[in-house]
């Protein structure tokens, strides 16, 4: 009687300890799972097209650089791509004014770059499309004017940017797009004799008209606003 007490005790003390096991495992399967999940979906984060873009990804030194031989693709098709990365780094710029600064002028103007910029580079991805379909990316930092007017905001001025506020930012905001709005006047007046597209040479006209108007404009600004 007694052999058979002890037994069942035996072996009800083995089942439990086996079940615990099982539960054990079955936990480090599930967070194992889980975190794998997690992890691939940080990767995807990080490298689809999902992650939400900050104005400082495309000005540090890895994005800005130029597409692999770029230089060897048509001008046209350098402008396109090189014109349309410089300016969507000015929409990026004006977009970081609201929220930072009760200027109402400043605010008109960044309202008014994020949309003829913006209604640009969707002309300009429109004739990409047309003219150069399947064609590798020519982004072009070498173009006269590129480099330049980009300096300023690449070597931490979106940064300081960010930090600032007020009548701080509205100056800081003129200081880097007055060369910035130089840099697509040069490069739109180098267009004029370069491309060959009739189309391309319409965009540069209207670039350098409107944007010179524009640095004289900012120009009295921060002549006014420095008081």
């Amino acid at each position: 009687m007694k052999i058979g007490i002890y037994f069942g005790l035996v072996i009800t003390f083995a089942l439990v300890v086996m079940g615990a096991g099982c539960q054990t495992s079955s936990n480090v399967n599930t967070n194992s799972s889980m975190n794998q999940n997690m992890m691939n979906r940080n990767s995807m984060a990080m490298n689809g097209n999902s992650m939400p873009m900050n104005p400082n990804m495309l000005m540090n030194d890895s994005v800005m650089k130029s597409d692999p031989n770029a230089a060897s693709a048509s001008y046209d098709l350098q402008f396109i791509d090189t014109m349309t990365a410089h300016h969507q780094s000015a929409i990026d710029m004006a977009k970081m004014v609201d929220g930072r600064t009760q200027n109402a002028e400043l605010k008109k103007f960044a309202a008014q770059i994020i949309a003829d910029q913006g209604k640009e580079i969707a002309q300009m991805k429109e004739w990409r499309e047309k003219w150069y379909a399947g064609k590798p990316a020519a982004k072009n930092m070498e173009m006269s004017g590129m480099m330049g007017s980009m300096k300023m905001m690449m070597d931490g001025g979106m940064k300081k940017m960010e930090m600032a506020s007020g009548k701080d930012f509205d100056l800081m905001f003129l200081e880097m797009m007055t060369p910035h709005h130089g840099g697509a006047i040069t490069m739109a007046k180098e267009a004029l004799t370069k491309a060959e597209h009739p189309e391309i040479k319409t965009l540069s006209n209207q670039i350098i008209k409107a944007q010179e108007a524009e640095i004289k404009m900012m120009a009295d600004w921060k002549s006014k606003w420095s008081k």
